[in-house]
């Protein structure tokens, strides 16, 4: 028989054991996920990279993968050995050599990419090891501390456990058979009870937090819908696999206003618009309890609708229209969302169908107001001529030109002291045929990527010109949005040299915005464009300054007149100390050059107080003034 100590070494000697077994288990079960993440993850790269190469910018792979996983190292480049991405993370996590997987490489001739990438599994490898780590420590703390605080009880415990055996042997031997309670007796001990009762909380607090990060990662932070790893991980299980779905429609929604929105009227809003974009779509798909919608990324939803046909999902598509026409007018926006559809069933592989979609919301949005298209013509694909949306805006974007659709608003940038002079700047809207108004994001985005931008950008420095003349506007200052492709355009530069030579009272009225990023591009053209625009009297800003890595030396050699702080900087100023710290080095670098500083984006008037309190020259946003007519 065994003494207690012997029998308390005996059950510690177990409990390592089980609690080696069940690390070993654990880190196989890690090694496993790893791989199918990792495999996961080159389908969505696939996906992903068809989608943007749709948007002929495979540029922007990169940071659409960085928005949806962590890397510890991505590198993306063409056949030819272009290299188009690179990212490696300076502070590698805790990772395990033999179960995390090595870096990948894979390549797609279609698309011309080749693809190097590493996923960064630290979260989940700490975590890991934590639980095992809390799972040994407890196992063995729970064996030596009862053990330690409960000799004597746990000797009374073994007495009557012996006590137990020897009258059921007696039963035995007298009767021949055994007492039924005899060995449930065993379990009503309090000190056995309340021993399985710890354990078995434990592993239930140790479901409930693996289900809680399962849940976080798969889920949209703002609407709590699941997003684009869930959209995928459905798509994979739910459909293409067999299941009760044979066929069905997948819908992409655009939210076309969300960029424009927060430039204007700040990030606040911009997180009310999606958060109630998202809500008319759940109160849509009350009729459809099978559908399953998903956020893809910052302004794109899916939605998938099971077992109907595409005339069924025409006619929700449509319902969907009236709700977004409902929000449109009592939320004073120029447009919503538009949405493109397209019929599925199990033979459709995913990226596909998204690149169809995407053609479809092209078609929709050079039509009506919050328009949907439903893209039926597959062998747009096949036939390499996915410029079938393309082609409409083309149309479109040409039609506005021809025909000068466009109208002007004035968004006012309020001094933060006498005397500061500023400006207002001005914001283009584009009309289709109907007076109907185009989404401004993606006609500028349409008219870079079809080489048209430089003659938008004509039109609305002409129509400025113009509206000044004929207002007699001639007290005021406005600021104009000029792109990086028409400041490298040599007859572009010849032209405005000589319009605004011929406006010369005008002239000093007029200050060209760019963006710093697109100064960057080339910094002798850049140079000759600003000397240009200083010659002839008008004033130039660089805007979205601080999202590069530009050097003072580079303003002093260029000498703006202004810069815009981008709105990462302004949001929430009056409670980030970093910000406030940058900005107040920044104003200061900039006056000893005679530089005026602007903050874009001011939504709150404690942002407001702390700006001025920074000497910020001047603030335009929402809480400032929301654009006006002209």
């Amino acid at each position: 028989m065994y003494t207690f100590s012997q029998l308390l070494l005996r059950n510690i000697f177990i409990g390592i054991i089980f609690s080696a077994c069940a690390a070993i288990a654990t880190l196989i079960v890690l090694s496993e996920y790893f791989n199918d993440e990792t495999a996961r993850h080159q389908r969505v790269i696939t996906s992903i990279a068809q989608e943007v190469s749709i948007a002929n910018d495979r540029q922007l792979l990169g940071k659409s993968l960085q928005k949806i996983n962590d890397y510890n190292q991505l590198t993306i480049k063409t056949f030819t050995g272009e290299q188009l991405f690179t990212y490696t993370k300076r502070n590698p996590g805790l990772s395990l050599p033999a179960i995390t997987p090595p870096a990948k490489s894979f390549s797609n001739k279609t698309l011309d990419l080749t693809v190097e990438f590493q996923l960064d599994f630290d979260k989940e490898t700490k975590l890991t090891l934590q639980v095992i780590g809390a799972l040994f420590l407890l196992s063995n703390i729970f064996i030596i501390f009862a053990s330690g605080l409960s000799i004597k009880k746990y000797k009374t415990f073994f007495q009557s456990i012996s006590q137990q055996i020897k009258n059921d042997l007696a039963n035995i031997n007298n009767e021949g058979t055994t007492d039924e309670n005899s060995s449930s007796n065993i379990f009503e001990i309090p000190e056995l009870k309340d021993g399985i009762s710890e354990i078995r909380d434990l592993i239930s607090n140790q479901i409930s937090n693996s289900s809680a990060l399962e849940k976080e990662a798969y889920t949209d932070s703002l609407t709590q819908l699941q997003n684009r790893g869930r959209f995928v991980q459905f798509y994979e299980n739910e459909i293409t696999k067999d299941s009760p779905i044979e066929f069905g429609v997948l819908l992409i929604t655009r939210c076309s206003e969300l960029q424009t929105i927060n430039q204007i009227h700040g990030y606040r809003e911009g997180d009310i618009y999606i958060s109630n974009i998202a809500d008319i779509f759940k109160a849509a798909l009350v009729t459809y309890p099978s559908a399953k919608i998903f956020r893809l990324n910052s302004s794109d939803f899916a939605c998938i609708i099971p077992n109907v046909q595409l005339k069924e999902a025409e006619g929700f598509a449509q319902e969907l229209t009236g709700k977004f026409n409902e929000y449109q007018q009592a939320a004073e926006l120029d447009s919503v969302a538009f949405t493109g559809l397209v019929y599925f069933d199990k033979t459709k592989p995913l990226g596909e169908l998204l690149a169809l979609a995407d053609t479809g919301i092209s078609v929709a949005q050079t039509q009506n107001v919050n328009a949907w298209y439903s893209q039926k013509d597959t062998d747009i694909l096949k036939n390499n001529s996915i410029n079938y949306g393309n082609q409409n805006w083309r149309q479109e974007i040409e039609s506005v030109i021809e025909n000068q659709r466009v109208s002007l608003l004035l968004q006012p940038i309020q001094p933060n002291n006498r005397n500061s002079k500023v400006y207002g700047e001005v914001l283009a809207r584009f009309l289709n045929s109907n007076e109907e108004m185009l989404p401004t994001a993606s006609f500028i985005a349409m008219a870079e990527k079809l080489d048209k931008i430089v003659a938008v950008d004509r039109l609305i420095i002409e129509s400025a010109i113009n509206e000044i003349i004929n207002k007699n506007l001639n007290e005021q200052s406005f600021g104009i949005n000029v792109s990086a492709r028409s400041i490298n355009d040599e007859h572009f530069l010849i032209w405005l040299e000589r319009r605004l030579l011929r406006e010369s009272s005008i002239a000093p009225r007029l200050v060209f915005e760019i963006t710093e990023n697109g100064l960057q591009q080339n910094i002798k053209t850049s140079k000759r464009f600003i000397d240009m625009i200083h010659r002839v009297g008008s004033r130039v800003t660089v805007e979205r300054f601080g999202v590069g890595l530009t050097s003072f030396k580079f303003f002093r050699d260029l000498k703006p007149d202004f810069i815009k702080m981008d709105s990462t900087y302004t949001r929430d100023i009056d409670e980030d100390k970093n910000n406030q710290y940058f900005l107040r080095l920044m104003v200061d670098l900039a006056h000893r050059l005679s530089i005026g500083v602007l903050a874009e984006s001011v939504e709150s008037q404690e942002e407001k107080h702390t700006l001025g309190k920074l000497f910020i020259d001047g603030c335009q946003g929402f809480y400032i003034g929301k654009p006006e007519p002209l």
